[in-house]
């Protein structure tokens, strides 16, 4: 059996590995490996493997055997290739240990630079560039850095000390500091290390990698990398690369620089190369916003000849990926280095307009480009605008980081973000500059503002990538820790006060400002044309009102696949009818209120069917327990006996008599028809009232008649017949024929298990997996929300089973029911109605099943048709796959 490699060389204009091999080597390694193909300038270095990761946390954080070995024999062939030694005390070779996983997780782990410096390796490279103020920089940036990354020293220590060092010497900036004030700092952080951590700062350079590859492999399982993999569904089972990359040096003078750029706009996707660039600096003063950062464009006059370079790799690099990439660079003394080429975190928009784009210019197929887009995130392009015609009090203006409007309270840290989004709060992070620590309150707030960074900044970066409103760099803002406040043109803003951030433009707006709906682009319009092409999965809402449905047609929808009949019900015209229905002492007075009901629910039916225009509109009958139509404080019950005229001793008795000890498994759904026909016989007599109504007008109708929470087939074929005589009635009494279906939701599980016997009777099935899940896992959705996040942070579920379908268990289930439905009747009708239709990893199973539609709320109906067209894409990806 052959010796498992675990490291893998680049360098060179040659490497061992490629570019295809993300999963093994991680996005960062695998472009380094990618570029030395393609002849580009990377410094030397080497990968450890995500597999070593993961085997080092198998083996209680020991790695795995021979990968300490293989990593030092790379280690000698990157000196070779630089011509240098590492920890030679006359010509140092540094390296950066870096991380890097398969997906993009920006800043979420760690990276360590300048690793081997010491007191004696520092005489060499002082030496060497024959510049010792750059390498005191690069060494007091080291001892920070390891201190912090690797030693766990709060970097707040060592931001405090330097920002004491330039006050004491007057300096504007960090590039200001003098050799002396730089040799300073090395000792005064060399003596937090030791008060901190008991310890001296470690001299071998050995020992600083070996705990710098702990440190990145560490950071895998780090807090703020959990929740990024949380967050983005990134299974924890990956594992990080490290790469081991000789360093080159940004901060040796104004010849030198590093930058980020994109190849084109990550917010708006336009073709334009976008990046910015710091002279004199290294790495982290781009991404971490320490220092507002020069537009790319002031490379070209400074450095013409480096510029010139990035713009022909930058287009040769777009070409081979065929995507649009986030890459860095560093620049020494004039000749440009390529740090890293991965695909780019991008707004939704802007990955619809690259992806149309791209298809224009014939460097990817439609299905590629369909393929491209996050369905989860196309929710970004109905993110509200800043109504253009209202007035605004524009108090800062920063950058327009990500685009979208948010409104909240302003906050000043992370924790109290997440304290107050718990407490369902709107609030507005704004920080100095976020560093990946933030991760959980950027996630809950509704937008952030940072008085530093620029456009690739951290803040900005994450903020796209999760569809949050951000202004970055916004210098206008002066925060004051100490009195939980910030300071912009004159006007105090505290804790607790609303701002609004208009993404688009950069502005911060003091107070609420008006928004409105926006309008999706030429791009998302031709997207889903050709989506729609490819996927085999109907898209139905989930709507109970007219405006519901034309806001479900507005975006695509191909029918209404659950409208809720006791919705209408709550309705402040119909709502004492209701209850005069369920306070009635006998038939006949439950009778005389269901009249008056009557023109009302054959109203509604007109006017949602009339909206569809001839497409299905499937109609659920009444389905929750009566008792949720009558108020429940005594304050309502005074009212409603003064309304009513009934005494509220008699209206609790009622209310009382009502009361279950656990209501979603009570007197609901059919058992409510089968007690009380007489409520179902009014529902049916609406829906074909209203659908021969139209009928005469010559509109076409399709109404589906949904029968809730059948378990029994006798459930069901007994209110079938009631269903159908009363529409045959009604018909007959018009003189019209209506194309009509009656169907169930499938949302117990005995209803899947005995699917064959029902499907003798039913004309379709619904799955109603909201319910289906309560009833399979034993679960309340109204009280799961309380310790079900701990299952998830546990690992104990890897999702929450009301947000994604569970496939084990309740998608089993499923499966069952889809089975022995269609044993019965082959081509049955299926379809699901809970919000799982809505989610893309659901959407995608129900294509596995061989639905027929899915459904769900109007809003996400986008997301469905994507997503439904990426399950046809995959499934025809697996089957090609099968064959070979």
């Amino acid at each position: 059996m052959a010796k498992k490699k675990y490291v893998y060389y680049f360098g060179d204009g040659k490497a061992d590995g490629r570019g295809d091999m993300k999963n093994l080597l991680g996005g960062k390694g695998a472009g380094l490996a990618e570029m030395s193909h393609l002849g580009i300038a990377v410094p030397s270095g080497f990968t450890i493997t995500t597999e070593a990761c993961l085997e080092y946390y198998k083996g209680k954080k020991k790695y795995p055997k021979g990968m300490w070995e293989e990593s030092l024999k790379a280690l000698r062939k990157v000196e070779k290739s630089i011509g240098t030694k590492f920890g030679d005390k006359k010509n140092p070779l540094l390296v950066a240990v870096r991380s890097g996983a398969r997906a993009s997780m920006p800043g979420m782990m760690d990276t360590v630079l300048n690793l081997g410096l010491n007191d004696e390796t520092i005489q060499g490279l002082i030496a060497r560039s024959k510049n010792e103020r750059f390498a005191y920089d690069a060494y007091r940036r080291f001892v920070a850095m390891f201190g912090n990354v690797v030693l766990g020293v709060n970097r707040e220590r060592f931001e405090r000390t330097l920002e004491e060092q330039k006050i004491v010497t007057g300096a504007y900036s960090d590039t200001d500091l003098s050799v002396d004030s730089l040799k300073t700092l090395v000792t005064a952080f060399k003596e937090i290390v030791l008060k901190d951590t008991s310890k001296a700062f470690p001299e071998d350079p050995l020992e600083q990698l070996r705990l710098g590859i702990d440190a990145v492999f560490n950071s895998w399982f780090g807090k703020r990398a959990k929740t990024y993999r949380r967050l983005n569904n990134i299974p924890d089972t990956w594992g990080t690369g490290v790469s081991v990359v000789a360093m080159v040096f940004g901060n040796l003078g104004e010849t030198s620089g590093t930058g980020v750029a994109f190849t084109r706009d990550p917010s708006t996707g336009k073709k334009k190369f976008f990046g910015e660039f710091l002279f004199n600096a290294q790495g982290e003063d781009v991404v971490a916003g320490i220092r507002t950062p020069l537009p790319i464009s002031a490379l070209k006059k400074k450095l013409p000849g480096a510029y010139k370079d990035l713009m022909s790799i930058y287009k040769k690099l777009e070409k081979h990926y065929k995507d649009m990439l986030d890459i860095e660079f560093t620049i020494q003394d004039g000749k440009l280095y390529m740090l890293q080429s991965r695909i780019g975190k991008r707004t939704t928009a802007a990955a619809l307009k690259i992806a149309v784009d791209m298809v224009n210019e014939k460097l990817i197929t439609q299905k590629v480009a369909v393929s491209r887009i996050d369905a989860h995130q196309l929710d970004q392009l109905l993110h509200p605008m800043i109504d253009p015609n209202s007035e605004l009090n524009v108090i800062a203006q920063g950058l327009p980081a990500s685009p979208g409007a948010a409104i909240g309270k302003v906050v000043f840290s992370a924790e109290e973000a997440e304290r107050m989004a718990e407490h369902h709060e709107k609030v507005i992070l704004v920080r100095a500059e976020t560093s990946p620590d933030d991760i959980g309150g950027m996630h809950a707030a509704e937008g952030i503002v940072t008085a530093r960074g620029g456009m690739t900044s951290h803040a900005a970066v994450v903020a796209r990538g999760m569809g949050k409103c951000c202004v970055a760099g916004c210098g206008e803002i002066s925060i004051d820790g100490s009195t939980q406040t910030f300071t912009a043109r004159g006007v105090v803003v505290k804790e607790g006060d609303f701002i609004t951030l208009n993404g688009s433009t950069g502005e911060v707006i003091l107070g609420k400002a008006a928004l409105i709906q926006p309008k999706l682009g030429a791009s998302f319009k031709t997207l889903m044309a050709w989506a729609d092409k490819i996927r085999k999965l109907k898209v139905r809402a989930n709507a109970d009102n007219k405006r519901d449905a034309a806001v479900a047609r507005g975006f695509g929808a191909e029918g209404i696949g659950l409208c809720r009949t006791e919705h209408m019900f709550f309705e402040e015209d119909r709502i004492t009818a209701v209850r005069e229905m369920i306070l009635a002492e006998d038939l006949e007075g439950r009778k005389k209120a269901l009249k008056k009901l009557l023109p009302m629910q054959k109203s509604d039916f007109i006017e949602i069917l009339k909206e569809m225009k001839g497409l299905p509109v499937t109609i659920r009958l009444l389905d929750p327990p009566l008792h949720e139509f009558l108020p429940q404080t005594d304050k309502d019950l005074e009212t409603l006996s003064e309304e009513m005229g009934v005494s509220v001793e008699t209206l609790r008795a009622k209310t009382n008599s009502l009361h279950e000890f656990n209501p979603m498994l009570g007197h609901r759904g059919c058992r409510l028809g089968i007690t009380y026909p007489e409520i179902y016989e009014m529902q049916v007599e609406a829906i074909f009232e209203a659908a021969c109504t139209l009928a005469k007008k010559r509109i076409t109708v399709m109404p589906e008649i949904m029968i809730p929470l059948v378990a029994h087939v006798n459930e069901f074929s007994t209110l079938r017949g009631l269903c159908v005589a009363i529409g045959e009635a009604v018909m007959a009494r018009h003189k019209k024929k209506i194309d009509y279906t009656i169907g169930t939701m499938i949302e117990l599980p005995r209803a899947a298990l005995v699917a064959d016997q029902i499907a003798k009777e039913a004309d379709f099935f619904s799955f109603g997996t909201n319910d289906l899940t309560q009833t399979v896992f034993g679960l309340s959705r109204d009280d799961s929300g309380k310790f079900l996040p701990d299952y998830v942070d546990k690992e104990i579920l890897p999702e929450d089973p009301f947000v994604a379908i569970d496939q084990e268990g309740l998608g089993l289930l499923m499966e069952i029911g889809v089975q022995k439905g269609r044993s019965t009747k082959k081509r049955l009708k299926i379809g699901i109605c809970g919000e799982h239709g809505g989610e893309p990893s659901s959407v995608a199973f129900c294509h596995h099943l061989g639905l027929n539609y899915v459904s769900c709320s109007p809003y996400r109906v986008p997301i469905a048709r994507l997503a439904a067209a990426q399950a046809a894409i995959a499934g025809k990806e697996d089957a090609s796959r099968a064959t070979l």
